[in-house]
């Protein structure tokens, strides 16, 4: 697909009607596209439903719903200013609850596999099957110092640059070295949407995530993949896979060239990956 035609598959895609709804501790904002079997796509730390357009129209015969995390687009900050992965998944659950959706397919993406993981490890009653894309792993295992820096880089970033400033530093990078033009661009934009204090609060989850710790929950009964790209240099393989060392039967899928941000840099291959592991 052509530079240009890219560009306006992804602006027809981003149509996608925006939903709201009230719950008892905030409101949440989604998208969705389509009728059947619903499919659940959480999006990472500096991104939004948004950036699932690729992803919305993709998958014939099933309901695909995309949130906005607690804190980000339209949706409320989360009560506590230190949440953990519980907290994201305690919000997933309300709102799946409110829609009446009581089993569901998920994809997480970076940040969002913390959500996915923690939610599917509590409630794998609730999930027909879990695809953790660009796994971020959490810190909760590193040095406190290092959690620590970690996490000021990424808070100290917003606070001194503002949401656009962190985009145009950090955007780039999510992509692989042959991305076009529009994909920077919506990666950029996505970034700079992000609502400085949600966006700490999930900085924080993430320096206290342990998604090795939840995949250790996770009965057998629930098919899991795992999904990243070889040219990913914030989650890399290498990253990836030392996670699904701790998961031996998750199918493993690598896309060639393809950068952190697989659903706009590697959207075919992605939806592809997606679309098998649903079939199975």
């Amino acid at each position: 697909m052509s530079p240009d035609n890219l560009s306006r598959s992804m602006e027809a895609s981003s149509s996608t009607d925006e939903r709201l709804i009230d719950l008892a501790d905030g409101r949440i904002a989604w998208r969705e596209a389509g009728v059947g079997a619903p499919l659940v796509l959480l999006h990472g730390i500096g991104s939004n439903a948004g950036s699932w357009a690729r992803q919305m129209k993709a998958f014939p015969g099933y309901r695909v719903l995309a949130w906005d995390a607690p804190g980000y687009g339209a949706s409320s900050p989360l009560q506590q200013d230190w949440p953990d992965a519980g907290d994201y998944a305690r919000a997933l659950s309300a709102w799946l609850d409110a829609l009446s959706l009581s089993r569901v397919a998920l994809v997480g993406h970076s940040l969002g596999c913390l959500m996915a993981a923690r939610f599917a490890a509590d409630h794998p009653e609730r999930v027909a099957s879990i695809t953790l894309a660009s796994i971020a792993a959490g810190h909760a295992r590193l040095e406190p110092q290092e959690q620590k820096r970690l996490l000021e880089g990424r808070t100290g970033d917003v606070e001194a640059l503002g949401p656009r400033g962190m985009a145009e530093k950090r955007g780039p990078r999510l992509l692989g070295p042959k991305a076009a033009p529009a994909q920077v661009r919506a990666v950029v934009e996505a970034m700079a949407s992000v609502n400085p204090q949600g966006y700490a609060q999930a900085a924080r989850m993430l320096s206290r995530g342990d998604i090795i710790a939840d995949l250790a929950r996770l009965p057998d009964s629930v098919p899991l993949q795992i999904v990243f790209g070889a040219a990913d240099v914030i989650t890399t393989p290498q990253a990836n896979r030392r996670v699904a060392a701790h998961a031996p039967r998750a199918s493993v899928i690598e896309i060639p060239e393809a950068g952190h941000a697989l659903s706009v840099d590697a959207p075919d291959a992605f939806n592809a990956a997606i679309a098998a592991h649903l079939r199975s």
